[in-house]
């Protein structure tokens, strides 16, 4: 009877066990962390969470470096997912997409995929009209990073690229580093060391919607950028070499303006570019104390300003976003749902000689900055 007893209790303990499995808690942003488990390439993936001290809240996965989700709060106090991303780690390796990811070697483009460094020809994919985008199709965003989380708010990434990686030359280890700071802001900070001369220009990638709500389009936002020049595009959204005055065109966000005021006009350059997708000279001069550029949601009432010790930045307002690709929470990406706010070296720029160059050489470290920093105009 005895023997009966303790079988019976036994059988119960399991069943119970089995229907009250541990539930995986949730990030702020509602994401599940096991769903960013996996291994590629016999490394593991994982999803990363910061926080600070006033609540808010970034996920990071370590596959492509990228920020997943960005939780701030906004006028009325309710925190909003600011960052368009994807809920698993499967959509991210399946789906062809930028969203959030640390770019490398090269962010942006590379005419027909081609340079010269000390008389040799290197030739990289050409993966977007004929020329290499984004280091190509096998870049950084596709990579598994090293991930150290050093403390609740910092998360450090390396990635080893060897030489010939998408035929650059150069064995390279990168570092990129995401703090963030108790005032609302994401510092990031990327180095770089290579055995043997190269280029390299890394960026950020982020997706922004300030709305909170991606089903609802950004040209409503308002946009400054602190610019005189820009460099126009061809058709093919490759730089022409020249380096153009905003004054009296389209392009003139040097005095706040909502992004859809003129993203529609007969002109050419948005045409090449189905909307906004270029590069800004930036009036800084490569000092992070000055603004670069300002994004405010009348809406939400978020504002992101962006400082950089880069000379350029990329802005590009999802023109390129169809629909085909449904985010968090269920919601479809359509076109010109977010703005992206990549801090950079100026598109093509080992075929620029007069651009501020982009080579980096052994002994030297590269080190490019970027901070978004969040706030709330009521």
């Amino acid at each position: 009877m005895k023997t009966h007893f303790i079988f019976v209790t036994v059988i119960l303990s399991i069943l119970f066990a089995c229907d009250n499995k541990p539930v995986a808690k949730l990030t702020l942003s509602g994401l599940n962390p096991t769903k960013f488990q996996t291994e590629i390439n016999n490394a593991h993936t994982a999803l990363y969470i910061l926080k600070n001290k006033t609540g808010m809240e970034v996920c990071i996965t370590n596959f492509g470096g990228r920020i997943v989700s960005i939780m701030v709060p906004d006028k009325s106090g309710k925190m909003q997912d600011v960052a368009l991303g994807l809920d698993n780690i499967d959509d991210y390796i399946n789906i062809p997409n930028n969203f959030g990811a640390s770019i490398g070697r090269y962010a942006n483009r590379i005419a027909q995929g081609r340079f010269v460094l000390d008389g040799d020809t290197i030739q990289l994919p050409q993966n977007k009209h004929g020329h290499c985008l984004h280091g190509g199709p096998k870049g950084w965003q596709c990579q598994v990073y090293d991930a150290q989380q050093i403390d609740s708010a910092t998360l450090e990434l390396t990635y080893f690229s060897p030489d010939g990686d998408e035929n650059f030359p150069g064995n390279v280890t990168a570092k990129v580093i995401y703090q963030l700071t108790n005032d609302n802001a994401i510092h990031i900070n990327y180095k770089a060391t290579t055995d043997k001369k190269t280029v390299i220009n890394m960026t950020n990638h982020s997706f922004f919607n300030l709305s909170g709500d991606p089903s609802k389009v950004s040209t409503n936002d308002i946009l400054y950028i602190n610019a005189d020049y820009f460099t126009p595009i061809d058709s093919t959204s490759m730089t022409t070499g020249e380096i153009a005055s905003v004054k009296e065109t389209p392009m003139d966000f040097t005095i706040p303006k909502v992004i859809g005021q003129d993203i529609n006009n007969d002109f050419v350059q948005l045409k090449n570019g189905n909307g906004y997708d270029h590069n800004w000279v930036l009036n800084t001069k490569g000092d992070i104390n000055q603004i670069a550029a300002k994004l405010t949601s009348p809406e939400s009432g978020i504002s992101l300003e962006v400082y950089t010790n880069e000379p350029g930045i990329q802005i590009y307002t999802g023109n390129f976003l169809n629909g085909t690709v449904t985010g968090k929470k269920g919601i479809i990406y359509n076109q010109r749902t977010a703005v992206c706010l990549e801090t950079q070296h100026y598109p093509d720029s080992p075929n620029k000689k007069d651009w501020p160059s982009v080579v980096l050489e052994p002994g030297q470290t590269y080190n490019s900055e970027c901070i978004y920093k969040f706030s709330v105009e009521k």
